[in-house]
């Protein structure tokens, strides 16, 4: 049984941190619907390659909004908002959710309290960078910068860095894909709505578990170290002859396991017996294991820690990943009707019964108002009245 197809979304989305989660849903089969402005759209439709040549389906757009439909609507003309409240009440649209800045929500008419007296248990979900206070522009970047991630993200002794995938877009998406579900089950159990408030910043500072707490209750400062650990030893990236592997040696038995073996013999000294031991002498230690990984291949390693229940991986390419078997067998799809181009979407956290029950498969991501004449037609626009809100700019 397919307990979310029957709920609908309507999201007036743009970027990434909105449009992950409503992905997200996407995947859970609900119908999701994304608003765009009829001119401006959004700007990520116009980032990466345009390898469907035309416009505004750029190659960044297509990673993350499959599965969904797409409405042209502009909300700043008193028209526009007649026609989007006509949408919340004739859809029964279960969950609205918007990244718009908070000052623009009673503007456009999309506040909780006016959509609450159009359908009175609707679930509301505003996401902002700072908070609905706070009209502060945020990118993700500025996020993890802010936040403290760049601190602790690079060498010790070099620059701090950004996170190779924008964690507080995502990070904030899951967040939000958690509340939201925290509010269909009350709904369904008390048949109240609700109004979420999801501040991006604080989404990012709560992943920041360890420096902050470690850093008051200790009073010493709590900063990057590159690919060493803090408090485990030996866990970092080591050479190998024919590239690199990561292992995470995390307990004092893991580390006799590994100097039982004849090549780590070397290493069972008494000073590293335990992890402190170890952790005091971490610069030194890890060249003395660079030293011996570079005479072995990744793979024998991998083989010999494999056997020994040992945590170890190559430094994995995306093309590698995407081959893994753990990941091939679970990977999604979506082909443009169109072109019959095919794109490769990485696995849910989850597979979920309604892609099990898709094939995996996602409709194509929808085009610049693909969607107008199917949706606004069951309002009852006839396509003159549509060509003429068209020609106004309104759609």
């Amino acid at each position: 049984m397919d307990l979310f197809k029957d709920i609908t979304i309507l999201s007036l989305e743009q970027a990434t941190v909105l449009p992950y989660l409503t992905y997200r849903l996407a995947q859970d089969g609900m119908q999701v619907i994304r608003l765009e402005h009829p001119i401006y759209g959004d700007p990520n439709r116009m980032i990466g390659e345009n390898v469907l040549g035309e416009e505004r389906m750029n190659a960044y757009f297509l990673c993350i909004n499959a599965g969904k439909k797409a409405l042209t609507l502009n909300l700043a003309d008193p028209e526009g908002q007649k026609i989007f409240h006509s949408l919340i009440k004739e859809l029964k649209v279960d969950i609205f959710a918007t990244n718009q800045l908070p000052k623009n929500y009673q503007k456009l008419g999309i506040d909780y309290d006016t959509l609450k007296t159009l359908k009175s248990d609707i679930i509301w979900l505003g996401v902002t960078g700072f908070g609905p206070d706070s009209n502060e522009a945020a990118y993700d970047p500025i996020l993890q910068a802010r936040s403290g991630m760049m601190e602790m993200t690079g060498e010790a002794d070099g620059d701090p860095q950004v996170v190779g995938i924008p964690l507080p877009d995502m990070g904030t998406s899951e967040h939000s894909y958690g509340l939201l579900m925290k509010a269909l089950f009350k709904r369904q159990a008390t048949g109240e709505g609700s109004c979420i408030n999801i501040s991006m910043f604080e989404s990012s500072v709560s992943w920041m578990t360890v420096p902050i707490t470690l850093s008051t209750l200790l009073k010493k400062e709590i900063m990057r170290r590159g690919n060493t650990h803090e408090f485990f030893c030996p866990v970092s990236v080591y050479r190998t002859s024919n590239g690199f592997v990561y292992m995470a040696v995390g307990n004092d038995r893991q580390w006799k396991s590994m100097v039982s073996q004849e090549m780590f013999k070397s290493l069972d000294r008494p000073e590293y017996e335990k992890n402190a031991g170890r952790i005091r002498d971490v610069e030194d230690l890890n060249r003395s294991i660079n030293e011996i990984t570079g005479n072995y291949t990744s793979e024998e390693l991998i083989q010999l820690f494999n056997s020994l229940t040992l945590p170890i991986s190559k430094i994995k390419t995306i093309p590698e990943v995407i081959t893994d078997p753990l990941v091939e067998r679970r990977l999604l799809s979506s082909q443009d009707p169109v072109t019959n181009t095919d794109i490769v979407l990485p696995p849910p956290p989850n597979m979920t019964q309604f892609l099990e029950e898709a094939g995996r498969r996602l409709s194509f991501p929808p085009r610049f108002g693909e969607h107008n004449q199917e949706i606004y037609g069951t309002l009852g626009y006839s396509d003159q009245e549509l060509d003429e809100l068209k020609e106004k700019g309104i759609i």
